[in-house]
């Protein structure tokens, strides 16, 4: 059997987009993923310039999406996107390390 990395994820809701508005509960969930994705995200921060909390996002998501987009890959429902995903994950594969 393959190995994957498991992770706990959690999303915890700080503030509300308007005064008075309840904090929703934090969701919490576990992942599974081929890659080590604290890893992958650390690498991105080299590479892209958009500060430490949106490249975190980034990666985070790409990798809990790509994972649910390669487990579900006959479903006609990523058809759409699949091309296109599999060119923006390259290109960020291939993007220089930064300067500095």
């Amino acid at each position: 059997m393959a190995r994957h990395h498991r992770y706990r994820v959690t999303v915890e809701h700080l503030a509300p987009a308007k005064e008075g508005e309840a904090l929703h509960a934090p969701l919490r969930f576990e992942a599974i993923n081929h890659d080590e994705i604290l890893a992958i995200a650390d690498r991105l921060r080299t590479r892209l310039d958009y500060g430490d909390d949106e490249t975190a996002q980034l990666a985070i998501g790409l990798k809990l999406f790509g994972e649910i987009l390669l487990k579900h890959r006959e479903d006609a429902l990523f058809a759409p996107l699949r091309e296109s995903f599999r060119e923006f994950i390259g290109g960020l594969k291939k993007l220089p390390e930064r300067e500095g």
